[in-house]
Formats: C-alpha cells, sequence, structure tokens
C-alpha cells in the first residue's frame, strides 16, 4: 500500500490521534500532516453519518443546549426532515468539500459522502434541467416541485439566483469526473442541467434568472436610460424572464461554463461563455455612469425586479462583471473585453460612499445612492441611509483596488495568480482547525447577531453547525495536505 492509503486506513480504524481535551488532537509529536488526515476524517463521518438526510444538507443546525443534538434544520427558513437545500452553501457546497477531501486523500470515504450529496441533487433535478432552490423528498411536502424523476409535482421553474442550478451543476459535472463519467445517473443529470443551462442563454449572450425551456430570441441592442419615468412606469410581473445580472449571475455561470469547458473539453461551453461576455459589452450604460444595473428589460433598459430592487446602476454586480470580462479576455484574447473597464472603474470609484463601500443601487443618472425603506409592507424610495430594512444588502464592500490590480496584471499578460495562503499562515490555520474540532467531530458556531446566510430566525448565543464553516474548513484542512 501508499503511504497516504496506510495513513487513511489508520485513521478509519483508529488508529491515529486520540481525543484530548480542547479538540481532536494526536499524540504528542505527530506530524501536522497526521493530524489534518485524523480531523478531516473525524469531521467528515460527523457530516455524513449525523448531520446529511437523504445524503444532501442545508445551511444551519442549531443544537440542544442540553442534549448537543441537532434541534432545528434551517435554509432559507426552517427545514422538514425530508428538505436538502442546493442554493450555496448547502448541499452542493459541502459535495464539493467532499471531493477536495477526495483528491487530497485518495480516500474513498469521501467519494462516497459526495456521491451521495450528488444523489440527492439527481433526485431534485427539474423537468427543465436545472433547479429550485431546494429539494423536498416528501412527495406531499411543502416545497415539492416537478422532478425530472417523476416523483414530483408543482413548479417546473429552473433558477439561477443565487447561484442554485450552478452550483449543482458545476458539483455534478466534478464528482462526474471523480467517478470517470461512469456513474450513468450523475452523468446523466450533469449533462442535462449544463444542455437546459446553454438552451436557456439569450441569443445575445444574456441569461434569465429562471427559465422552464429554451428561451425565445430577443432584438440586438445596447444598453441605455428609459426615456419613460422608471420610478412609475416600465415594471413587469414576470422580471424572472429578462436579461439579469442579479446577485453575482455572470460571475457564477462564467465558473460553471469554464469548469464544465475543464471537465468535458467541449468547445460549445466556451462559445457561451464568449457570448456572454458579448452581452456584458452591450449591458454596460452609457456616460455618466458606464457600469452595469441588476436587471434589464429586453430593450435593454434597467428595470424593476422585487419591490425593493428598483431599476438603478448596480455597485456590486458592475464588480461582478469586471471581474467575469477578465474571464472572458483570459479565455477568448480578445482585447474588446477589457475595453469597459478602465471607464468602470474610474466610475465605481467615484461613486464610493464616504465609508469606502458602494451602495447597492445608484439613481439613474443622478448617481445618487438610492434606497428602499419600508412602511409596513409598502417600500418606497429614499436617499436616506438611516434605518433601513435589515434583510437585505444596501450597502457593499468595494473591491476596486483589487479589480484595478487585476486588471493591469491581465493587461500586462499575467496570468491569474492561485490564491493561496502563504505556508506559515496555511500551517497556523490547520493546527487551530485540528484544535476546534470537538469529541464528536464538529465545528461549532456561536451565534452572536450577524447576518446569516438565509437569516435563520434564532437567538443570540444559540450554538450551531454551519455548512459554510464546515465545507471551508474541510478545504483548508485539504490545502494543508496537498503542499505537504
Amino acid at each position: 500500500m501508499k503511504p497516504r492509503t496506510l495513513i487513511a486506513l489508520a485513521c478509519t480504524l483508529g488508529m491515529l490521534p486520540a481525543l484530548a481535551a480542547g479538540g481532536w488532537a494526536s499524540e504528542a509529536g505527530a506530524p501536522l500532516k497526521e493530524q489534518a488526515l485524523a480531523a478531516l476524517k473525524k469531521a467528515a463521518t460527523f457530516y455524513r453519518s449525523r448531520v446529511a438526510v437523504h445524503g444532501g444538507y442545508v445551511y444551519h443546525y442549531t443544537l440542544d443546549p442540553n442534549s448537543m443534538e441537532i434541534k432545528e434544520r434551517w435554509g432559507e427558513g426552517p427545514a422538514s426532515p425530508d428538505q436538502v437545500w442546493v442554493q450555496p452553501p448547502g448541499t452542493p457546497t459541502v459535495g464539493l468539500a467532499y471531493l477536495r477531501a477526495y483528491a487530497a486523500t485518495g480516500d474513498r470515504y469521501y467519494l462516497d459522502a459526495a456521491t451521495e450529496a450528488a444523489e440527492a441533487l439527481v433526485y431534485g433535478q427539474l423537468r427543465s434541467g436545472g433547479w429550485a432552490q431546494t429539494v423536498d423528498f416528501n412527495p406531499n411536502g411543502t416545497k415539492v416541485a416537478d422532478y425530472r424523476n417523476g416523483k414530483g409535482r408543482g413548479r417546473n421553474h429552473s433558477t439561477l439566483d443565487d447561484g442554485i442550478s450552478q452550483a449543482a451543476i458545476r458539483f455534478l459535472a466534478r464528482a462526474d469526473q471523480a467517478h470517470g463519467f461512469k456513474h450513468r445517473a450523475i452523468h446523466e443529470a450533469a449533462q442535462t442541467g449544463l444542455d437546459a443551462l446553454l438552451k436557456a442563454q439569450f441569443p445575445n449572450g444574456a441569461f434569465p434568472q429562471v427559465w422552464t425551456g429554451p428561451v425565445p430570441p430577443k432584438p440586438l441592442l445596447k444598453a441605455s436610460y428609459p426615456k419613460y419615468d422608471w420610478r412609475t412606469e416600465g415594471r413587469v410581473d414576470n422580471y424572472w424572464d429578462y436579461y439579469t445580472l442579479n446577485d453575482g449571475l455572470a460571475g457564477s455561470v462564467s465558473e460553471t461554463l469554464l469548469d464544465a469547458l475543464e471537465v468535458y473539453k467541449e468547445d460549445r461551453y466556451r462559445a457561451a461563455l464568449v457570448r456572454l461576455g458579448d452581452f456584458l459589452l452591450l449591458a454596460q450604460m452609457p456616460d455618466p455612469q458606464p457600469a452595469w444595473a441588476q436587471q434589464y428589460s429586453y430593450a435593454m433598459h434597467p428595470i424593476w425586479a422585487r419591490r425593493f430592487e428598483p431599476a438603478a446602476v448596480a455597485g456590486s454586480e458592475s464588480q461582478d462583471v469586471i471581474e467575469t470580462l477578465l474571464k472572458v479576455y483570459r479565455l477568448a484574447g480578445d482585447r474588446k473585453y477589457l475595453e469597459p473597464i478602465p471607464r468602470a472603474l474610474a466610475y465605481l470609484k467615484r461613486s464610493r460612499l464616504p465609508d469606502g463601500r458602494l451602495a447597492r443601487y445608484y439613481e439613474l443618472q443622478t448617481n445618487r445612492p438610492l434606497y428602499m425603506n419600508r412602511t409596513g409592507r409598502d417600500y418606497f424610495l429614499t436617499y436616506d441611509d438611516k434605518d433601513l430594512p435589515d434583510h437585505y444588502g444596501w450597502k457593499g464592500a468595494s473591491r476596486l483596488e483589487g479589480l484595478e490590480k487585476a486588471y493591469a496584471e491581465v493587461k500586462a499578460g499575467a496570468r491569474a495568480p492561485a490564491a493561496t495562503l502563504p505556508a506559515a499562515e496555511q500551517e497556523t490555520r490547520a493546527r487551530q482547525l485540528v484544535r476546534e474540532l470537538d469529541a464528536e467531530g464538529r465545528w461549532i458556531s456561536t451565534y452572536a447577531g450577524e447576518r446569516l446566510v438565509g437569516q435563520p430566525k434564532i437567538r443570540a448565543g444559540t450554538r450551531y453547525l454551519a455548512s459554510e464553516v464546515f465545507s471551508r474548513n474541510v478545504g483548508a484542512l485539504c490545502d494543508t495536505l496537498a503542499a505537504r
């Protein structure tokens, strides 16, 4: 046997680290690699055997303060025992963490755990080829949808909102690759998802937020400001059918297409990404706001989405578009994808708030930071940023310095650098994670009132497990193993 296999077997049999006060620690003097291997297996075993339902996961799990057993399951709201979440950091996020562990160790246990998560997504794939936010394994459940397997009912709305279908496709493609493309159900689901994604792309390169089938062709137009009063006119009931960049869609779709190109080596994924880049060129607003909106009509005017998402230029989405254009340029090598970036960066730098952040929205043409407030259930536009509703991110971090640096490096011919911590920091982080893992194999968080994905209604001081924390920590330990 190879040394790696022997170490993995020893971890499985419990021969390596012994339990010690303060966490899962190794025998005195054991190398960090052995500690990391043991912690990784301990954490994955708990998450797979004690947290998963139907092979899948949600965002958060509160713990009973007396028994410390899982008490509640939370996604975007409470989850039933038969519901798992597709939206990150749910099932695909955890599944990708298992695949990283498999790649770092060669231990089949992690591939089996990833396979169970992938099979949960296979079950919940919609007839339209993508995914909804959740998979409900109860045929009479509250979130069941029209599944491709015939076991569901109801809606058939595949969504790109919040990276949902993108995450599922990326994970299934990587799981398909890990199985050598021989797991029939996973392979079919990945191919079906990718086929549906490409059919959901408009001829101009844009994507809708939601699709139920192939999209119709529309006129090829450049973005412009509406001549009507955007405050009261131009709203649509089915905004999800129109061109969208909301919640980083350009970035998450581009990563999905790049993964598909890497895994399957098919040029159609390259072509789709180039078409997306072409849409981003069309979607840049003219002066005085040469950036991007969240949502566009077929006439390429910024439009409203939800009642608290006005027609406006969007700070966060504009940064995501710039990052995506850099990816398209690296792939296609055509400098036209770099041309919009300097003007957009200069505009966004001028638009920063006094605290250095960017507003989520800037009013069309005046460029005033624009917010929404509400009285009861009714929202209204405001320029006042005091006492805003806390269910939405009205301001976001500026990444402009990093984008400027990346643009300069790409323009000079540099390749994208790998995002890795220095070796000393990596080792310090790994040792901390080993110490923090408890006797059961859990990384426990304590809620201190911070904003969490899905906004679970839990009290300050509540102890909970988070799929995001588990996946991030697994990744950090895998980085340590890969470097040693």
